[in-house]
């Protein structure tokens, strides 16, 4: 049993406690029974209280004296008689059930709606008889005045089975286009039902009308106007013969008076999901609502929640005890659950002994795994070299492993591993060594977690300057230097590695000799000089440690740039074809041979580097190698022929005055 408190409200789970596997003989249980004091003092209300799966639905008999659950696997209906709070019977059925009713005062006559649209009925000694309705059934209701059985489902068409005739009457016809839920008023036998588009009609079995539609999406604030979707109505219950409750898809639940078309009260479970199941307290004005996450027990009047009840397995349905505070939940689980709530009324008769019992029990955490059996995997008994046992009695086979009695797991275990205490005693003593460690000797880290060898260094140059400046690390400009990861600096950028060779040569070395401390000290004008400067000036007093930064730098250089390089030749690689180097630059050459072809012609390098005089290029275009040539100087075969030239001007005669006349005469 479980204790505990919501809103200075008490609650008692009697589900949860101590269980016993199955596969235990009942001599074994006595014995167990007799060793473990927690297991007698357990509380087991109802013996077999549970399902092979999942439980679905659960009821009360009118007389008090039988509760009737159904689940799965496979489907099927147990009745517990409450004199002797154990299983009375139990019928497996042909397929899911939907919801049912009992019909009698006791357990003979029951009738189940199935998920394959067949209504079974149930007797004493079994299934009594077996039909079929014209479409798939959602909820049914039963109207004692005329024996008639209402089905509703995906029609809008309201079934009516007649028992005492025997046969079908001719159906209500609504204006909704499926129906999701029904009930009948017990003290003036109005029917009431709730559609997928948000609607309540109500009926009249007398006369066989239609007396009225109730409109309740209009006070539901969660319309969806993009999909044009209207809150279903899930769940409808009476109150009496005026006030009925209505839960829909949004998780609303409205109260109505019959008589008028506004809500009195409209509660919000805030969780937005259907309403399962409404009830209402026979004695005291509260309402039990139910989600598939929560039982919600508000006052009907204010709407002021009272309690409520939560669990870590989904809700399937609820039942509560009349006049009492027991209620029962089917859920998606084996065990069903039983909550007992001491303030909303007394324990049933038949369980009179949980008054004395819950004023005396303190709260205990459930457990869900056997105490004396422990659960290993394959992989685990082949570790501890018991797979040899597989198929024996002494493993029990559950999911993807066994179940194996704790004696016999610690005895493997110590031999499988027979130093394990020894060194579960020196880890022991470890950390009692390292508990008592900071009381002895305190050290006190004042560095962020964000930027520490950065925050390492101003508070070192702090410590060496007489005129101290304000603490940058409290300082509100920079405190986000400190605090924010995303201005981590990062060391492995190029920009870093180019610019703070410093910085890295301060990360390798963090401990400093004092020597060059001192030099540090003395030599504050060369602090005081760009960072820069210091890097790519070479002077004669600089030290062996400048020219390894300088050193450092010009490496850094060569390799970032060697890595933009071969980034440009693979990102054009793939653009176009271009001639390809043979061999990748040694970055260990000499710096002068680089400079030295780097001032070479094009066509020289490409010749040195053995490229062919023609290439070809995109789209067969050919590439030719030239060298820049300077003016051509004057030979002295140019010189003679210049001067042939002139000659001949001289002595040739002129005949451009000559014409056409003139000649014709002289010959």
């Amino acid at each position: 049993m479980q204790v505990f408190e919501i809103d200075n409200v008490k609650i008692y789970n009697l589900s949860t406690g101590k269980s016993l596997p199955d596969w235990l003989t009942e001599r074994k249980k006595r014995a167990l029974l007799k060793k473990n004091v927690d297991l007698r003092r357990r509380i087991e209300l109802i013996q077999e209280f549970d399902m092979p799966g999942v439980s679905t639905n659960i009821r009360v008999s009118k007389d008090g004296q039988y509760i009737m659950a159904t689940g799965i696997y496979k489907p099927r209906i147990k009745c517990y008689d409450v004199n002797n709070l154990s299983l009375k019977f139990e019928r497996c059925l042909d397929s899911e059930v939907v919801t049912f009713e009992i019909l009698s005062d006791d357990y003979t006559k029951i009738v189940f709606l199935q998920c394959d649209r067949y209504i079974e009925f149930h007797v004493g000694h079994g299934r009594h008889y077996r039909l079929r309705v014209p479409r798939f059934g959602r909820d049914i209701a039963y109207y004692t005045n005329s024996c008639d059985l209402f089905v509703v489902g995906a029609s809008s068409e309201i079934y009516r089975l007649n028992l005492e005739l025997g046969q079908f009457l001719a159906p209500y016809v609504t204006k909704a286009t499926e129906i999701n839920c029904c009930a009948v008023n017990e003290e003036h036998g109005l029917l009431i039902t709730g559609s997928g588009s948000g609607h309540v009609e109500a009926w009249d079995p007398r006369t066989k009308t239609r007396q009225g539609i109730l409109d309740c999406a209009v006070h539901c604030t969660d319309y969806d106007y993009r999909n044009n979707s209207l809150p279903a109505i899930t769940t409808v219950k009476f109150d009496k013969g005026l006030r009925m409750g209505v839960g829909t898809s949004t998780g609303h639940v409205l109260l109505y008076d019959i008589r008028s078309s506004k809500p009195l009260l409209v509660k919000d479970h805030l969780n937005e999901i259907p309403i399962k199941h409404i009830d209402f307290h026979k004695q005291l004005d509260y309402v039990y609502t139910m989600d598939s996450k929560v039982v919600k027990i508000w006052d009907k009047n204010t709407g002021k929640q009272y309690t409520s009840i939560e669990s870590s397995v989904d809700f399937n349905d609820l039942c509560v005890v009349p006049n009492t505070g027991l209620s029962m939940m089917a859920v998606e689980e084996q065990k069903m659950q039983i909550y007992y709530i001491p303030s909303l009324g007394p324990a049933p008769r038949w369980c009179a002994f949980l008054d004395n019992l819950t004023e005396e029990l303190e709260t205990s955490a459930s457990q869900t795994v056997y105490d004396d059996y422990k659960f290993v995997t394959k992989q685990e008994l082949e570790s501890l070299g018991l797979d040899h046992l597989l198929g024996t009695n002494l493993l029990r086979a559950y999911m993807h492993g066994y179940f194996v009695d704790v004696r016999l797991y610690k005895r493997a275990k110590s031999i499988a591993d027979p130093f394990a205490f020894e060194d579960y005693k020196k880890r022991k003593i470890r950390e009692k060594i390292e508990q008592e460690r900071p009381s002895r000797i305190k050290i006190e880290d004042n560095l962020p977690k964000v930027n520490r060898d950065l925050a390492t260094r101003l508070m070192d140059n702090n410590s060496r300057k007489k005129n101290q400046p304000a603490d940058l690390l409290k300082d509100d400009r920079f405190k986000a230097l400190f605090e924010n990861p995303e201005f981590e600096v990062d060391k492995e950028a190029e920009e870093y590695r180019l610019l703070n060779p410093v910085m890295s040569k301060f990360t390798k070395n963090k401990v400093k000799d004092k020597e060059i401390e001192t030099t540090v000290v003395q030599n504050k004008e060369e602090q005081d000089k760009d960072s820069d400067l210091e890097l790519y000036e070479s002077t004669e007093d600089s030290s062996d440690e400048d020219r390894t930064w300088v050193k450092e730098v010009k490496k850094q250089h060569k390799i970032i740039k060697y890595k933009k390089r071969e980034a440009d030749v693979l990102d054009n690689s793939n653009k176009e074809t271009i001639y390809e180097l043979s061999k990748a630059p040694n970055m260990s050459s000499n710096i002068r041979s680089i400079t030295k072809v780097s001032k070479a012609s094009l066509g020289d390098r490409l010749a040195k580097e053995g490229f062919s005089a023609m290439s070809s290029g995109i789209g067969g275009n050919k590439e030719m190698k030239f060298s820049m040539r300077g003016k051509k100087s004057e030979s002295d075969k140019h010189k003679k022929m210049k001067k042939h030239y002139q000659e001949r001007k001289q002595i040739v005669r002129r005949t451009g005055f000559l014409t056409k006349k003139k000649l014709s005469k002289m010959f």
